[in-house]
């Protein structure tokens, strides 16, 4: 088969693609402008639920398209920040990866923070169900297709080396399938370094750590969260999604981690 009869067979493959991408980004776009339309929760019919999410407070930032990454300024109150440090203080331990051939984590020097998990009856806590609802309606991906949240603190000059929130092992892709997105919020102010990096997203340079770097990167703002797609509209996963945890020059970092995947996880 030619060069030029192969590009002719997956011409319309590509053309599908593409207007799915664009589609997913207009449908994206709509569901923020709805959002702002609705400045003052006060003009709601429901006021809780406007609260749980934070209406009117929630800023969200479009950075990059290709991977598709959102800023969502003020997702997190300073209280609901606190919350999530203190619940998790006292069983922080080593930070562990995922060893593809087991599918278990194992301690790694790729990743030098200390974190635990939130348990099942803390979900339960209204809290916790509260920030939970604000990730679904956001990432509009279901609840129960979401991964307990992970707290972590980064102190000076720990760090998370490149690497995809994706599986690449059969082992973890039994249960919820492939991760689709994350949404990734910080919880402390004052700290130097400890961006998050995305090496493919942009054009442009900016700081990881105190060293210039290709890419963009988020600075860890308190009540911030970041929420990226680890696949893309097209079904596979994203190499372009690749990121990593700058090192921390000075303070400490606090963040929180919500893995959703393809399908239920409880």
């Amino acid at each position: 088969m030619t060069t030029r009869s192969r590009a002719r067979r997956f011409l319309p493959l590509l053309t599908f693609i593409t207007l799915g991408m664009i589609l997913g980004s207009l449908l994206q776009l709509a569901f923020f402008r709805h959002l702002d339309d609705h400045p003052n929760t006060v003009h709601l019919d429901n006021d809780q639920e406007a609260a749980v999410l934070r209406l009117g407070y929630v800023k969200p930032e479009v950075i990059s398209w290709t991977p598709r990454i959102i800023v969502f300024h003020n997702f997190l109150s300073s209280e609901e920040c606190d919350f999530l440090k203190e619940i998790a203080r006292p069983r922080l331990e080593i930070s562990t990866v995922v060893d593809v051939a087991t599918g278990k984590g194992v301690k790694s020097d790729v990743r030098t923070s200390s974190g635990m998990f939130v348990n099942s009856e803390e979900r339960k806590f209204p809290v916790i169900q509260a920030i939970e609802k604000r990730i679904s309606v956001f990432s509009q991906i279901p609840v129960e297709n979401g991964e307990l949240i992970q707290v972590l603190r980064y102190e000076p000059s720990q760090y998370y080396r490149p690497h995809h929130d994706y599986f690449s092992d059969t082992f973890n892709l039994k249960r919820g399938g492939q991760r689709v997105a994350t949404m990734l919020m910080y919880l402390t102010d004052g700290v130097e370094g400890g961006e998050t990096h995305f090496p493919q997203a942009g054009d442009g340079e900016c700081s990881c750590g105190g060293r210039i770097v290709r890419g963009l990167c988020v600075k860890p703002n308190k009540g911030d969260a970041v929420l990226f797609w680890s696949m893309g509209l097209d079904g596979n996963t994203d190499s372009n999604s690749i990121h990593s945890g700058c090192a921390v020059l000075k303070g400490e970092k606090w963040s929180a981690t919500k893995w959703m995947r393809q399908k239920m996880t409880f």
